[in-house]
């Protein structure tokens, strides 16, 4: 594998007893620091491809590579650590404060207090967030916030690698614009690989420096994003209507 490919799928077919085919043949190779984003009707196997990332899946055929390793062979608990991973629901613990869900992965991988406050100051200030909302608790917080401070969570130890499955759909048009430019903001300064699955498609065209299509478990396309806005695929241009005609698109553009 490239020293530049990061995360690598081979012929990657994955599926369970209610349905076998939820992905099929699927090859992938994600460069080091690049975003992906990753597009599909629901069902097509989007959010799959995050889980075989991480390891919560394991291929029924095919390999995926993550840092270069086969993800059957890394430790599940290590390979998750490597990967940050921001869920539309954000997941924060109600009864921690900003600092104590920001903090979770640094306590688990041994960080001292001190550390852990440290690093929870310099991401508050990298999320547009002021120190003040450290003791905060998630009910305090606007749904735009609680989103910031997921994304903080989920970049607290620096992994390579960040894994974002439909990250601003809970939020409401304007806070979603908002926190979409202010990720933008933030991955400029990162050097993160970060895979992103949406249902938008100006989202993707926003975000996205390739974007993948989905279709029925297979990948159809993947090109940067003039490309596929021009792609002769029917099956590209009829997802690329459908989800640019949907009022959230519209909403979002």
């Amino acid at each position: 594998m490239s020293p530049d490919v990061v995360v690598a799928f081979d012929r990657v077919a994955f599926g369970h007893r209610g349905r076998p085919d939820v992905l099929a043949g699927v090859t992938l190779p994600i460069s080091r620091g690049e975003v992906l984003v990753l597009v599909g009707r629901s069902g097509a196997g989007k959010s799959t491809i995050l889980k075989l990332i991480n390891g919560l899946y394991v291929p029924r055929s095919g390999n995926v590579l993550v840092e270069g390793r086969d993800t059957r062979h890394w430790d599940g608990i290590a390979l998750r650590r490597r990967v940050g991973y921001v869920l539309q629901d954000v997941g924060l613990f109600p009864h921690m404060t900003v600092t104590e869900n920001i903090g979770v992965v640094p306590r688990l991988e041994g960080w001292g207090a001190e550390r852990t406050r440290d690093r929870v100051r310099v991401l508050l200030e990298l999320i547009g967030l002021p120190n003040a909302y450290a003791q905060r608790y998630p009910r305090e917080l606007s749904g735009g916030e609680r989103q910031r401070v997921g994304l903080a969570r989920a970049l607290a130890v620096d992994p390579p690698i960040l894994l974002m499955d439909e990250p601003f759909g809970a939020l409401d048009p304007v806070t979603r614009a908002e926190v979409r430019a202010e990720f933008t903001r933030i991955r400029a300064s990162l050097a993160t690989t970060v895979v992103v699955v949406t249902h938008d498609m100006a989202e993707a065209f926003a975000l996205g420096q390739r974007i993948g299509v989905i279709d029925s478990g297979r990948l159809v396309a993947c090109d940067r994003p003039d490309a596929i806005a021009v792609s002769t695929d029917p099956r590209v241009q009829r997802l690329v209507e459908t989800l640019v005609s949907t009022p959230q698109a519209r909403e979002a553009s």
